[in-house]
């Protein structure tokens, strides 16, 4: 796609999201040079309308906004950058221009630690874990999510929180292993929770189509 900078004089908007939070950091302006440069020097870069001129985001403070991927909307005039921040977007010193904190959800980790877990499977790399899990086939993989399974139980009945949270932290682990050598991923487990939410679920019936009750 050819970015529409005519359509706004020049200009365009540039709206930047975290690209790991997924929060909206800040909105600003570009022209096809701030575009450029920030392709050139992957620090976001914008044009400043009160200063007439180029503005690097962190050039002063350092808070760099460092670029992960830019997309262009359907009508060619509105980008969506994604970046990491090197610290506070907003100049008043917060961590967007809404006001907002900019923490990570540790829940979007588990799609990072799937991707992880699908790169290893498909690399192979020798010395890894992962890798010799892989190796020895599907019964280990699910046999040791079953050991894991029982040490969570135990944890949960005789043990302590943090050494609960340890153990079930382990059981998701290999979980995602085993998903991994199924071909499936955690997503396909939320979905499957996230179609039972519904209250119109007929739990009743999927079971007794699983069970082969039902034609």
């Amino acid at each position: 796609m050819t970015i529409d900078f005519e359509k706004m004089g020049g200009l365009v908007p540039a709206i930047i999201q975290d690209a790991v939070t997924r929060k909206v950091l800040m909105l600003g302006f570009m022209n096809e040079e701030a575009y450029q440069k920030t392709l050139d020097t992957k620090h976001v870069t914008f044009w400043s309308r009160s200063r007439n001129t180029l503005w690097t985001k962190g050039e002063t403070s350092g808070n760099f906004l460092n670029l992960v991927d830019i997309k262009i909307d359907c009508d060619n005039d509105t980008l969506l950058v994604q970046a990491n921040p090197d610290g506070p977007t907003c100049h008043t010193g917060t961590d967007t221009c809404w006001g907002e904190e900019n923490d990570a959800n540790p829940l979007l980790f588990l799609t990072e630690l799937q991707d992880f877990i699908n790169k290893r499977k498909e690399e192979m790399p020798e010395g890894s874990y992962t890798t010799s899990l892989f190796n020895k086939g599907i019964n280990k993989i699910a046999q040791k999510v079953g050991e894991e399974a029982l040490e969570t139980v135990i944890e949960a009945t005789n043990g302590t929180n943090d050494h609960l949270v340890y153990e079930a932290s382990d059981l998701l682990y290999h979980l995602l292993v085993m998903l991994t050598e199924k071909g499936l991923r955690i997503e396909d487990v939320a979905a499957e929770l996230q179609k039972r939410h519904d209250p119109n679920w007929d739990k009743k019936r999927r079971e007794a189509k699983a069970k082969g009750e039902m034609k």
